[in-house]
């Protein structure tokens, strides 16, 4: 009974640190309400443009540094996938693509065949080079020969830029303070003439979802506005002490679940010496 028991003892002392992000970290006192949005994050958020056409003369980079204009990907007959990410984006940028990625894996549908998937970079800084790093990466990841034409990773200047965003209702501030732009995890579904068919939230993209609203795209077809909560991306914050919206979710739900499978191990481990005790005292 000694070694349950320490773990046991050990488990309690978890429990009355609380699910938080001081638990986990230390860190200076928090200077602000929990239910207060940051101020980076005030001007964060999605105005729905559905059935709005993106600037297809709006010039951009692609992957080679090859100067493009953004109907260069469309009329082809196949609808398009556009992520609003950047490049070194220190979490949901990275997500956000890992997630459609995924679900297209689950797919029968092929890009370039069947449709195609525009990374647009946010962040003017950003270059070519990175571009062409995260298209090595995600054609790695994705695994299908023959499908790189259907992928474009972008780069471009501010003003080619906010006309996309403004165009896809996409809101996002830059912090100045720490380096980082605050901003949501979405994908936008877009008809082969570029106007906005869907919004998928988040980064975790279902097959079925992604297959529905690409089939639907295709043939032209709009799809209502929905009230969804956006995912925001935001860092940790040195000057108040605390965690963005998305990462303290993440901390807190790590540590629920780290909770549980302690408390899980400590109880089939007392389970199984009861078992054990009452079979030596039978024998």
């Amino acid at each position: 009974m000694r070694k349950p028991l320490l773990l046991a003892l050990g488990f309690a002392a978890v429990l009355g640190t609380g699910v938080s992000a001081q638990g986990f970290y230390s860190s200076p006192p928090e200077r602000q309400p929990a239910t207060e949005r940051p101020a980076a994050l005030r001007e964060v958020r999605l105005d729905q443009k559905l059935n709005e056409q993106l600037p297809l003369d709006a010039m951009f980079k692609d992957e080679n540094g090859r100067d493009v204009a953004l109907g260069e990907y469309f009329g082809k007959g196949r609808p398009v996938i556009l992520a609003l990410v950047y490049y070194e984006c220190p979490m949901l940028c990275t997500q956000v693509l890992n997630g459609v990625t995924g679900a297209l894996k689950t797919l029968s549908l092929d890009a370039a065949k069947d449709f195609d998937v525009i990374a647009l970079s946010f962040d003017p800084r950003e270059t070519s080079k990175l571009a062409k790093a995260k298209k090595i990466a995600y054609m790695g990841r994705y695994g299908r020969p023959g499908t790189e034409h259907g992928w474009h990773f972008l780069t471009g200047s501010q003003e080619a830029i906010a006309r996309v965003t403004n165009a896809v209702g996409f809101r996002y501030t830059f912090d100045e303070s720490i380096g980082q732009f605050a901003h949501g995890a979405l994908i936008t579904v877009l008809t082969p003439d570029a106007r906005i068919s869907r919004y998928l939230y988040g980064i975790d993209y279902g097959g079925r979802d992604l297959r529905l609203a690409l089939v639907e795209a295709s043939n032209g077809a709009i799809a209502t506005p929905v009230d969804r909560a956006l995912l925001y991306c935001y860092h940790w914050d040195p000057t108040t002490g605390r965690y963005g919206f998305v990462v303290m979710n993440l901390v807190r739900g790590a540590g629920i679940l780290t909770l549980l499978g302690f408390g899980t191990f400590i109880a089939m481990s007392l389970r199984r010496e009861r078992r054990a005790a009452r079979a030596e005292a039978r024998t």
